[in-house]
């Protein structure tokens, strides 16, 4: 990218950050300033864009595991509400043609409805890892759901192009049987390096070429080798090494966005009666959402995640006029009308639990009376320790005090899949959320607490968690885990115990080995070693 892209990116991210929205809504507005400036697009800025957002469907891929998306939750979510918004989109167009706002026939209007029923992928995960929620319930919701929004696509966009996959696409279903090489591939990858390129390889080679060639979305390849090899030890680690140069080629992606184009007047006011339709089609996600017995916090903070339109809604009207279904103003109309929904959810989902707040006396009639079983209460019985995040941290502090207070120590952690580990070693580990407001007020018999440790990894997290108790009157102890001295200081201002990972880590791994060497600390130093 040219010099001036980049500048005027950085330093639009960063203001809007400043103002505490998202950079990403910075990288628009230069991608608009840019194309009003008259600055030709980078050659290079397309491609960037379609690695970023390539890679970043890998590592979405790198978290899911089948057994999600096949849930009644996810697949009959998202099917009944995909049905609902054409139908929906198609009578609110219908209704702007009558206005003169639109012109064309009934079959562009349908196109357009189509376009429009899909929510952002590249939004509602950066959205969602912004906050740490990429493993919680209504994150996997909202994930399986955009996942199963692109499986549509993959569909719709497959047989509008009139070519049909090559006869050996079926082979594809075979990939699985590769597993077992993909593992040992991963792990002769020992190091960072070795890793990125791992990923790059799997993604763009293993996934994207392999896909293309068969006919079908290359993208939708780089998704499916994230999920075969997402049963991984070093799952986790390749997401963190591909990470940042994820969210640098995301920036292209936005700026790719911004640089669309200006709309006229007529355009511009058109973009703006569809973003006034998208509070409605967000309703719908939390109302299709509450039929599967969601409760109402879950149901809102998934639909505000999936609170926009979709970059899939710019590739199917492409299509269309390519295909002479609809016009090519709808390009800009649907460009605009997208970046206006990032601006919009980006502070929604920052304010996300006011937001849930003010609404729950409303939606509450909603909530179902047996609720889904991922979702119900939680009845933690007689318990006197409760650790919050059963990672390794929360795992040791478990075992540790299990020697004191015996089975009245139980762990809390959001992710069903470790929850289920803990359970298979003998541990009481239950399903929870800590972030969630509605946690303390579901828990039953929780009176006999004495102690409750924070050690989730997240710092807002347990700070939040902090928050929820002194808010609902807990006198007991609290323990918490911090890494940075700021994190130590806001937490003990709260009065909680903090102990802080490095400074207690080299304090321990000092003693650990002065015990080993049996030396004491007044030995001099060995000048001959």
């Amino acid at each position: 990218m040219s010099a001036a892209v980049i500048a005027l990116a950085f330093f639009c991210g960063l203001a809007l950050s400043r103002l505490g929205l998202p950079p990403l809504v910075g990288f628009l507005v230069a991608g608009f300033a840019l194309h009003g400036a008259g600055i030709p697009t980078p050659d290079s800025l397309h491609t960037i864009a379609d690695l970023g957002v390539t890679l970043l469907l890998f590592t979405i891929g790198l978290k899911l595991k089948i057994k999600n998306l096949i849930k009644p939750e996810v697949w009959g979510a998202t099917t009944l509400h995909l049905i609902g918004s054409v139908a929906f989109f198609t009578v609110g167009i219908a209704s702007l043609a009558l206005l003169g706002l639109v012109q064309g026939q009934i079959s562009s209007w349908l196109v357009v409805a189509f376009a429009l029923a899909f929510s952002s992928t590249v939004f509602a995960v950066k959205v969602l890892e912004d906050k740490g929620d990429t493993s919680s319930l209504y994150g996997r919701l909202a994930i399986g759901i955009l996942v199963m929004q692109d499986i549509f696509a993959v569909l719709f966009l497959t047989f509008a192009q009139g070519k049909m996959p090559a006869f050996w696409a079926p082979a594809l279903l075979a990939l699985p049987l590769l597993r077992p090489v993909l593992y040992k591939l991963l792990d002769w990858c020992s190091n960072s390096e070795l890793q990125s390129l791992a990923g790059l390889f799997l993604a763009m080679v293993a996934g994207v070429s392999l896909f293309e060639a068969a006919g079908l979305k290359p993208d939708l390849g780089a998704l499916v080798m994230g999920m075969m090899v997402a049963g991984h030890s070093r799952a986790d680690a390749l997401s963190k090494t591909l990470f940042n140069l994820k969210e640098l080629l995301l920036v292209g992606f936005f700026l790719s966005i911004g640089l669309n184009g200006l709309p006229d007047l007529p355009m511009l006011l058109l973009a703006i009666a569809l973003v006034l339709l998208l509070p409605l089609k967000t309703g719908l996600y939390f109302w299709v959402l509450s039929l599967f017995g969601l409760r109402v916090r879950t149901g809102v903070l998934a639909s505000l995640s999936l609170a926009t339109y979709s970059e899939f809604g710019l590739i199917v009207a492409a299509l269309g006029a390519k295909a002479g279904l609809l016009s090519g103003q709808w390009l800009t109309v649907i460009a605009i009308a997208l970046s206006i929904s990032f601006a919009l959810a980006s502070p929604l989902n920052t304010w996300a639990e006011n937001v849930y707040r003010r609404l729950t006396p409303n939606l509450k009639r909603y909530e179902k009376r047996h609720l889904h079983p991922d979702d119900a209460p939680i009845d933690i019985g007689g318990a006197k320790v409760l650790i919050f995040g059963m990672g390794r941290l929360g795992t040791g502090a478990y075992d540790q005090l299990k020697a004191e207070f015996g089975e009245a120590v139980l762990g809390i952690d959001h992710a069903a899949d470790k929850v289920g580990e803990h359970q298979e070693a003998g541990r009481q580990v239950l399903v929870g959320d800590a972030t969630d407001s509605d946690f303390w007020s579901k828990i039953r018999h929780d009176e006999f607490l004495e102690l409750v440790l924070l050690a989730m990894p997240n710092h807002h997290g347990n700070l939040f968690a902090a928050e929820e108790l002194k808010e609902r009157g807990y006198k007991g102890k609290v323990a918490a885990v911090a890494k940075f001295p700021d994190e130590v200081e806001e937490l003990k201002a709260m009065g909680i115990e903090v102990f802080n990972i490095f400074e207690e880590a080299g304090a321990g791994f000092a003693r650990h080995v002065l015990n080993i060497a049996r030396l004491g600390p007044q030995r001099p130093y060995h000048q001959g070693l």
